[in-house]
């Protein structure tokens, strides 16, 4: 199974919605919490072009936010890409 990282922030009501839904689906995900740390904030959105939190990649893939992971989960996308 490839690697989940979501990336969060203190008081993010989506960030608590799609750490729910990935342990709900039994998802093992890394947690990186970006509050307090600007650097980490502009890193990630140098990295993915996005901005807002949470953001959830799958290995080197970005799945996006709560929307997009929910989404994703739904039409089965997510499961795929969590193969090896």
């Amino acid at each position: 199974m490839r690697e989940v990282t979501v990336y969060t922030t203190e008081g993010c009501g989506f960030c608590t919605r799609v750490k729910m839904l990935l342990s709900a689906r039994g998802i093992d995900f890394r947690e990186e919490n970006l509050a307090g740390r600007p650097e980490a904030v502009v890193e990630l959105a140098e990295k993915t072009g996005m901005t807002s939190l949470p953001q959830v990649m799958v290995g080197s893939i970005l799945i996006g936010g709560y929307d997009e992971t929910a989404a994703a989960d739904q039409s089965g996308m997510l499961a795929d890409l969590l193969e090896d």
